[in-house]
């Protein structure tokens, strides 16, 4: 187990992080350039080597009901690997953690390109937009009624 001067070493290795003494001799780190109103990546880090990482915008990461996970038991690796996570998730918008780009033709081979992009889906015929949506389904749905296919 790491102790906490080390834990703190590894952490302030990343220039994104701002450090905010709390509490207790507890320490926050926060992400001020976070696309989300989640900030805070490293949550109440503790002398005694407690503390969490955020990890509620990661993929198939497992954590509490707050989105956090617990680092006390984390090697070096673990923990930069879990804290770059961290700032890459709150540093994307949605549509860069989830890109959608398909193209759909007709049977003229005319082809229209469906793209996410910020919370919604667009629909262009090279660079004009055709059509915008709040979900990949009504996207899609539009493309069939107009006789489009998937490729």
């Amino acid at each position: 187990m790491l102790t906490f001067e080390e834990k703190i070493s590894i952490i302030e290795e990343f220039d994104e992080l701002t450090r905010h003494d709390i509490s207790m001799g507890r320490v926050n780190f926060h992400f001020e350039d976070s696309l989300y109103e989640k900030q805070i990546v490293v949550y109440r880090l503790h002398p005694n080597g407690n503390g969490f990482v955020y990890a509620g915008e990661i993929e198939d990461y497992p954590t509490d009901d707050k989105g956090m996970v617990n680092i006390r038991a984390f090697n070096a690796n673990a923990l930069r690997s879990i804290i770059e996570q961290s700032i890459e998730s709150l540093a994307l918008s949605p549509a860069e953690k989830d890109p959608v780009m398909e193209e759909w033709l007709n049977e003229n081979d005319q082809a229209l390109v469906l793209m996410k992009e910020d919370d919604g889906y667009n629909v262009y015929a090279d660079e004009q937009l055709e059509g915008t949506f709040n979900s990949y389904d009504q996207a899609a749905d539009f493309l069939t009624q107009e006789g489009f296919h998937r490729l």
